[in-house]
């Protein structure tokens, strides 16, 4: 009798612990559902033409962004929606509460920080200049006065304006590339990894990449989010975290990237 006893008080205090626990997850859940733009669902902003962060293979939505996107909604007990939509309009859209999230290879900036807010960094960016294999552009010193592409409201752009080239807006990587061919612009600033990428998978003849990471800083890549949308924030965070630490995001990286580019 007493065994039975003690057995049935075991029994209620498992049950009073997991109830608890699950009140906890709960209570955490709620307080990101009351922020998302629709229950249950990660909605992410993101072009969908930027290979490799994300791109279409066989009309299907692709990239290390997605996959990633995909891995932290998951852990966050949440299904990943992605709507592709023109740069131009990401970040109004996320103001405007079409996404809970941008993932579409946003730098952090001062001025985007008054605004928004950043996930921890998935990515530090090296900047690359490419143009053709027979230019005197050896250095971001050398395109002042030049034409040079990048994408309109971009870091790459900052850059550009910052070394004094002429602006050239394209935030197609491939087009840019054929432009250089055609003899249409200098040359473009963009990534390293946005380089290899395209390099594994395509004919870079008659270009070349000059590495200029010793003249500007690496960029960090993170998520964006609306000043109000803080549950969601601290979520996906934590969720980051998990997957730097289980060794997904370096994973991921080396498929899409070709190296470890996260640190």
């Amino acid at each position: 009798m007493k065994f039975w006893k003690k057995a049935l008080l075991t029994i209620a205090a498992l049950t009073v612990g997991t109830s608890a626990g699950i009140t906890g997850v709960s209570a955490a859940s709620s307080a990101v559902n009351s922020e998302l733009v629709h229950k249950g669902e990660l909605t992410i902003g993101l072009e969908g033409t930027y290979s490799p962060y994300s791109y279409r293979k066989n009309n299907k939505l692709t990239g290390f962004e997605v996959d990633l996107g995909k891995a932290v909604a998951k852990k966050m007990g949440l299904k990943a929606k992605f709507v592709p939509t023109k740069w131009d309009s990401l970040i109004a859209g996320l103001g405007s509460g079409k996404f809970d999230v941008v993932m579409n290879n946003i730098t952090q900036t001062p001025e985007r920080a008054k605004q928004y807010n950043f996930s921890t960094p998935y990515i530090k960016s090296r900047f690359a200049l490419i143009v053709p294999t027979d230019s005197n552009i050896k250095s971001l010193k050398d395109i002042k006065g030049k034409k040079i592409i990048a994408g309109t409201g971009t870091n790459n752009a900052n850059v550009v304006k910052k070394y004094k080239g002429n602006l050239t807006p394209n935030g197609d990587f491939a087009s840019s590339l054929d432009m250089i061919k055609q003899g249409r612009a200098a040359g473009t600033v963009n990534s390293r990894e946005a380089w290899y990428a395209y390099s594994k998978k395509n004919s870079t003849k008659g270009l070349k990449m000059i590495d200029v990471s010793s003249e500007q800083d690496p960029a960090k890549i993170s998520a964006l989010f609306n000043k109000k949308d803080t549950a969601i924030q601290s979520s996906y965070n934590k969720a980051l975290k998990e997957l730097q630490q289980d060794g997904t995001v370096k994973k991921l990286s080396e498929k899409y990237f070709g190296a470890d580019i996260t640190e």
